[in-house]
């Protein structure tokens, strides 16, 4: 199976600003946009990524003919492919993914995904979906601890090059089962590798925050939360916490 081409920079401002730039200006990939170090990385919601020289922030570019609802569930084949990536390093059962698409190990955050989109002229959709892991270190001032794979391997992390075919070869895979036979495969694979299923689960949106117990996915991909009174809520956007937050 063969993985799109990677293009390599020593630094630059974003990887997804990058791919912003190209999708704009009429590029279609598919291509992998990786760098040594960011600038001004990105994540969810604006805030600034942190992307030292060591660790891994990559884009893929490429363009889709499927409707922007159903591009969304991109977000969870790039988890899988990262949760993949942590076994490879890691072994089997460490790495866990939160919804939506946080890799998690030991409950401390180790990547991050950025999905940014936008409409061509001939109608279907550009994506460009932004990965960072951290493989050598991690922020230490952040909400959510977090951590790095260098901390579980004895012989030091991977270069982030090396990470990034391990990741692509697996993110290529999954959409093309993705693309073959729908959400569904996805979704069951996402929940074998799921943190904090039937547990108490905080849900903070942008008006409102709701307490109650992570179910799992809904056939898209939202997230169903049982609240107190034995109804059940619909996440379909915002931030999810487990254990004490």
């Amino acid at each position: 199976m063969s993985i799109p081409a990677i293009e390599a920079y020593d630094e630059i401002d974003s990887t997804n600003a990058e791919a912003r730039r190209r999708a704009e200006a009429g590029e279609v990939g598919p291509v992998w946009i990786t760098a040594l170090r960011q600038t001004a990385g990105r994540g969810r919601r604006g805030r600034a990524w942190d992307s030292p020289t060591g660790n891994l922030a990559a884009t893929l570019l490429y363009v889709t003919d499927m409707p922007a609802a159903d591009a969304a569930q991109v977000s969870f084949v790039a988890a899988l492919a990262v949760a993949d990536l942590a076994e490879a390093c890691l072994g089997p059962g460490l790495g866990r993914v939160k919804w939506p698409n946080d890799l998690m190990i030991h409950g401390r955050k180790a990547s991050g995904i950025l999905v940014e989109s936008g409409s061509r002229p001939d109608s279907k959709l550009w994506l460009a979906v932004g990965i960072g892991v951290n493989l050598a270190t991690y922020p230490q001032d952040v909400e959510r601890p977090a951590c790095a794979f260098a901390e579980f391997m004895s012989a030091g992390p991977p270069k982030p090059r090396d990470a990034l075919e391990i990741l692509a070869r697996s993110f290529e895979a999954w959409r093309q089962i993705w693309t073959r036979e729908g959400f569904a495969p996805i979704a069951a694979a996402w929940t074998r590798v799921a943190h904090g299923l039937g547990e108490p689960c905080v849900a903070r949106l942008p008006n409102q925050t709701h307490r109650g117990i992570a179910e799992g996915l809904d056939p898209d991909g939202a997230l169903r939360l049982k609240l107190d009174d034995g109804s059940v809520l619909r996440i379909t956007a915002g931030d999810v916490f487990f254990g004490d937050a």
